[in-house]
């Protein structure tokens, strides 16, 4: 992995998303670039403008305004603190100022990046939006490289848990995130499934662990019966210092629009990384 992406609210940046985002910039030896986001968009109000001795009214950023200039002031201050986070962690960084319309300039960056991390808090709205907000649904849903949530506190990875519903995307986030991390090789591993039986079919984990093997010494699988939110809350809440690693964002357009996806109720509930990676 070459570059990580860190999206952060300009004025009210995570600290714990901050050194978690370091730890792996470190461990991968990766550029680590902060985006610090502004929605001066959201800002825009009736400004009195002169052309040609003429006056007229547009819409924009009063710059001259105190409270621009209060935000730019917090904005700088919290630039600095990132850089000095860097700095004790001995990561290569960069610093990248958004001031339009943050989801757009995080999904747009995020095509040249290998992973892009975020806070599951983070929103650019006045009102409070629950976890994960909606800037951050936008962004699992289209950012152009995996998505991994931030924890809110961290202290080590021991153990990843790759969760396995059959699917492409579930065979395609886990190999995604074994050639992102390969620092993580030597870490247990869990394989996790949810169905009817409470049983892996033999072919299906025989395949998995061949290709697995090829990449970790510690390998276990693991198949819960039952409902798969309740089972996976309760396997996962009593894991800690645990990755979880898991597939496609939501469902369906149709459905997510009726129905909260299995990723965002593990958000809310599990204080771990999530690494969320689509087709």
């Amino acid at each position: 992995m070459k570059k990580i992406l860190l999206a952060l609210d300009a004025l009210s940046p995570d600290k714990a998303a901050v050194d978690f985002a370091c730890y792996l910039a470190a461990l991968t030896d990766s550029l680590l670039t902060g985006v610090f986001l502004e929605n001066l968009v959201a800002d825009q109000e009736p400004v009195l403008k002169k052309t040609a001795g003429a006056a007229y009214i547009k819409w924009d950023i009063d710059k001259d305004s105190k409270e621009y200039k209060e935000k730019c002031t917090k904005t700088e201050a919290h630039i600095a603190e990132f850089e000095r986070a860097c700095y004790v962690h001995n990561v290569r960084f960069s610093i990248h100022r958004d001031e339009g319309t943050p989801v757009a300039e995080v999904i747009r960056e995020s095509r040249y990046a290998d992973v892009l991390i975020v806070d599951a808090d983070t929103s650019f709205n006045k009102r409070y939006e629950g976890v994960p907000s909606g800037f951050v649904r936008e962004l699992l849903r289209d950012a152009e490289c995996p998505v991994i949530i931030a924890p809110g506190d961290f202290y080590s990875i021991d153990e990843l848990i790759f969760t396995y519903d059959n699917s492409k995307s579930a065979a395609f986030a886990m190999k995604q995130f074994t050639y992102l991390f390969p620092a993580l090789s030597d870490k247990k591993v869990t394989v996790l499934q949810v169905n009817k039986s409470g049983a892996w079919q033999e072919d299906e984990k025989a395949g998995l662990r061949g290709w697995l093997q090829h990449n970790y010494s510690s390998i276990g699988f693991q198949a819960l019966k039952g409902d798969e939110q309740d089972a996976l809350f309760s396997f996962l809440s009593g894991r800690k210092n645990a990755f979880v690693i898991m597939g496609a964002y939501g469902r369906n357009a149709l459905s997510r629009f009726f129905r909260e996806s299995t990723a965002d109720l593990i958000i809310k509930v599990i204080t771990r990384p999530l690494f969320i990676a689509h087709l």
